[in-house]
């Protein structure tokens, strides 16, 4: 049989599987051909983001699937996470509609233009959307599979990888995850982690404590952010996430809300502190919010999460934090 031409016998996709592929050595990627091989076979379309050395890899060792899958370039998807995020998801629902069945293959990169010193936090952040794909992208007969390499990452995110995803990709072939936690319990487990406190001496520390004081806001951190080289699209997102941020806690946690602001070599850092009316469901800003509702709540932190790359949420009684990063790279990538 001819690689990618599905015949009348070939069995039907299961229903959505969230497939974790965790790489020790190049050789495990075999597993990996001999998965692609079965997909090929029973999807429609079989979509491949990888890294350049994975692609060569499996290439190498499988010259007949590397011809029939399609590729796609890393840099394309993964800029800001949000953007990643809804990049796949528009892609699945889009395919969705269609009546296609595919399979996404997929490697993160989670350090181009990032500062070594904030890689841990945006891959926390990442496991979010991560967690949250078991939800959004379970459309119909569609599969993602995530390659994460274990020379790259360290053994806690490898740890949290296995939890995020409902299944492993093994030697024994795709099996069910025994770690595997469902979006909303993992969130909730992972907002306990306590957010590092800003440090002491900051950019700016601002005090708004009303609409009309979101104007002097703006201008002092847009002279800022121009301080820093951003400009153009991306100062203009910067911006808007910033705003919707304090507009936020103004509206929902309570006034003042203090703006403090920072900088992390080429990655600046806004954090919005309010006075925490309540806890900020674990899932606020992670679904696209409909057009048609008649309450449009949820739609900063949402917006937020599409414009800045880092998004963390810490809620402690009597205090709402939000910390948005922009990393310089990412934020001015022609791709983004």
């Amino acid at each position: 049989m001819t690689i990618g031409a599905a015949t009348a016998a070939a069995p039907r996709p299961s229903p959505f599987v969230h497939t974790a592929f965790v790489v020790d050595a190049d050789g495990d990627l075999s597993m990996l051909v001999s998965d692609l091989r079965r997909s090929v076979a029973l999807y429609d379309e079989v979509l491949v983001v990888v890294g350049d050395h994975t692609r060569s890899v499996l290439t190498d060792q499988g010259g007949d699937v590397a011809a029939a899958v399609r590729w796609d370039d890393v840099g394309k998807h993964y800029q800001r996470l949000g953007f990643a995020y809804e990049s796949f998801r528009r892609y699945l629902a889009d395919a969705h509609r269609a009546r296609r069945r595919v399979h996404v293959v997929a490697e993160p990169d989670l350090v181009t233009g990032v500062d070594a010193a904030l890689r841990a936090d945006r891959a926390a952040a990442y496991l979010a959307y991560e967690a949250m794909c078991n939800h959004t992208y379970a459309l119909g007969g569609a599969a993602v599979t995530c390659v994460w390499d274990s020379r790259y990452h360290p053994e806690s995110v490898l740890r949290d990888v296995r939890t995020t995803h409902s299944h492993e990709l093994t030697p024994a072939g795709r099996v069910p995850s025994s770690h595997y936690l469902p979006p909303e319990r993992y969130l909730a487990d992972h907002r306990d982690t306590v957010m590092r406190p800003p440090p002491a001496h900051v950019d700016h520390d601002i005090t708004v404590a009303e609409v009309a004081g979101l104007t002097d806001l703006r201008s002092t951190v847009s002279g800022w952010a121009l301080g820093h080289r951003f400009a153009g699209e991306a100062l203009d997102d910067l911006m808007v996430a910033v705003i919707e941020v304090a507009t936020n806690g103004l509206r929902h946690g309570g006034p003042p809300v203090r703006v403090r602001a920072w900088h992390h070599h080429d990655t600046l850092v806004v954090q919005c502190d309010d006075a925490g009316a309540g806890p900020i469901p674990v899932l606020a800003g992670y679904l696209r919010p409909d057009p048609l509702a008649a309450v449009a709540g949820g739609r900063g932190l949402w917006l937020a999460r599409q414009l800045a790359d880092v998004v963390t949420v810490d809620c402690v009684p009597g205090r709402t934090s939000v910390r948005l990063h922009f990393p310089h790279q990412v934020m001015t990538s022609a791709s983004a």
